[in-house]
């Protein structure tokens, strides 16, 4: 019976140690699953999460191409019916854009300073594209500049002075780049028109007399183009159209023509960059061994010529530490690295760079005082040759005096208009249509009426526009112009051409001289008539019409 309990007892002790080696064995083998579990959920997760960045980033990087190919979409020469909803979804696709995708947005031009960089507040500019403009039309032209603070300091400065100057006639904008135009519409809502639709607006507008005044710097590439839309545009303005000069006039055949346009800016670009440096002269600045780079953009046209007239014209004036830069470096010696030659061989060690242009826009922002290392500051900086380079950004048209060659153009675009003009505007009593005997008055007995006509000319009056028709002593004026020499010799067109006509005297005797008509735009005064004889050469006189008896008293 011991034996069989024994035997009994120890099944029993088995069987318990069985059992406890078994629950110790779940035990440790349940905590070990978790935690392959948890492992494997992790990594599931961490794969979503990478998915979803990845896609995430995919995403972003698909509206940010997206917003630059709309950007690239507007950044054409080409006006279409469909370029206002291209500027507005273009702007729609930017403001969608974070931060971080606003940075990611790359194209052909596009950049996220298109919409994203600051350059003053559009709301101080004004586009002039008011309809009401009345009879006469002084259309201001010019290339364009997307920042917004140059484009209301120097192309609205210049418009402003025209229109004090000319208060009787309406100023109006409009700008030749559609890239420009479409940039400040897409980004800040404000139209501008381009020259089409400003010449289209004019005429709807009933406009009779249109003087066009480019503020362009040369007789270059945009002033053609203009040349040829206002051709197209002749017959709509009844009382004709005149394309102004320049800000740099005549284009001269050579590097040596300069003139008094050339001779003009070159003085008040350069009083101006020597006072901003602040120096009492432009002497001074030389002696402390400081140069002026003026910087203009330069052209592959003939007129390309003009950027070495202007480096003649500095010499003349003994401005020496002054030189003339471009951009496109066309001619060659306006190249940077030939500039830069000049400038550290004449043994100036500090230079200050300045553009030659209207507008401080892109090209002054960037090409000229920009940060990448092929912008000229950072070229004269490279080079090694100078202690300092500074660069004022400050376009011409914020010149006073720049203002005034402008206005001076536009005034002898407007005398060219004069037979047409209203003669109540311009201060004197409308005379009713029809013909009228007149003295004509001149300052010389070298140029007089014919003997014949006894000191009388005959004066044409119609629609409130004067021209009076003279017979002159004999063939030897063969030209006049409606202005100083000066200005005839500088000018490329409004020169008025003879008639040939027959004057018989008192002793029956006829003779074929010379005649012209001449624009009146008021009578009882002054004005300047510049003659020129058979040796080509101008000669400046004044006249005057009087005492306006109707034809038959």
């Amino acid at each position: 019976m011991i034996k069989k309990r024994s035997s009994g007892m120890f099944a029993v002790i088995l069987a318990a140690s069985l059992l406890l080696t078994a629950c110790s064995a779940g035990e440790t083998s349940a905590p070990e699953s978790a935690a392959g579990a948890a492992s494997a959920a992790s990594s599931a997760s961490a794969d979503k999460t990478e998915a979803a960045e990845s896609a995430s980033a995919e995403d972003a990087k698909e509206k940010a191409q997206h917003a630059a190919d709309l950007i690239d979409a507007i950044y054409v020469q080409q006006r279409t019916e469909n370029t206002d909803e291209q500027c507005s979804e273009a702007k729609a696709a930017w403001d969608a854009l974070t931060d971080e995708e606003k940075a990611m947005v790359s194209g052909e031009y596009a950049d996220p300073d298109y919409f994203g960089r600051d350059t003053g507040d559009a709301a101080q500019d004004d586009p002039l594209n008011a309809d009401g403009i009345g009879e006469r039309e002084l259309l201001a032209v010019s290339f364009g500049t997307s920042f917004n603070q140059s484009r209301a300091e120097d192309i609205g400065g210049i418009e402003k002075a025209l229109q004090k100057a000319y208060p009787d006639w309406s100023v109006r904008r409009a700008f030749t780049s559609q890239i420009i135009i479409n940039h400040v519409q897409a980004r800040d809502g404000e139209r501008i028109d381009n020259v089409d639709q400003a010449l289209q607006r004019a005429a709807d507008n009933g406009v009779r007399e249109l003087v066009v005044q480019p503020t362009h710097l040369m007789h270059g590439a945009e002033y053609d183009e203009l040349k040829e839309t206002l051709d197209w545009y002749q017959e709509r303005f009844e009382g004709g159209v005149v394309l102004s000069e320049p800000l740099l006039g005549a284009v001269g055949s050579d590097a040596s023509a300069v003139n008094d346009d050339k001779k003009s800016v070159a003085e008040a670009v350069t009083a101006e960059a020597v006072r901003t440096a602040g120096y009492d002269s432009l002497t001074a600045a030389a002696k402390d061994g400081t140069a002026f780079v003026f910087l203009g953009h330069g052209t592959s046209h003939t007129a390309n010529v003009t950027y070495d007239q202007m480096q003649t014209q500095m010499q003349e004036l003994g401005y020496d530490n002054v030189f003339i830069g471009t951009v496109e470096g066309k001619p060659e010696d306006t190249e940077c690295d030939a500039v830069i030659g000049k400038a550290s061989g004449a043994g100036y060690h500090r230079i200050i760079l300045r553009p030659l242009m209207v507008v401080a826009g892109d090209h002054a922002n960037n090409d000229m005082a920009g940060q990448d290392e092929d912008s000229w500051k950072s070229r004269f900086e490279a080079s090694g040759k100078f202690d300092e380079v500074d660069a004022q950004i400050a376009g011409l048209g914020e010149i006073p005096d720049i203002q005034s060659i402008y206005v001076e153009h536009a005034g002898s675009a407007v005398r060219q208009l004069a037979p047409h003009s209203d003669a109540a505007a311009a201060g004197t009593s409308v005379l009713p249509d029809g013909t009228y005997t007149v003295n004509f008055v001149t300052d010389s007995s070298m140029f007089r009426v014919n003997d014949a006509m006894k000191g009388k000319g005959t004066l044409t009056v119609l629609k409130g526009g004067m021209t009076v028709h003279v017979s002159l002593v004999s063939k030897k004026i063969v030209k006049l112009y409606m202005g100083t020499a000066e200005e005839a010799e500088q000018a490329q067109d409004g020169f008025l051409e003879p008639t040939t006509d027959t004057v018989v005297y008192d002793d029956g005797m006829t003779e074929e001289v010379y005649g012209f008509d001449i624009p009146v735009e008021q009578l009882d005064q002054d004005f300047a008539l510049a003659i020129l004889g058979t040796k080509g050469k101008w000669y400046d006189h004044m006249v005057s019409v009087t005492d306006p008896a109707a034809s038959g008293e």
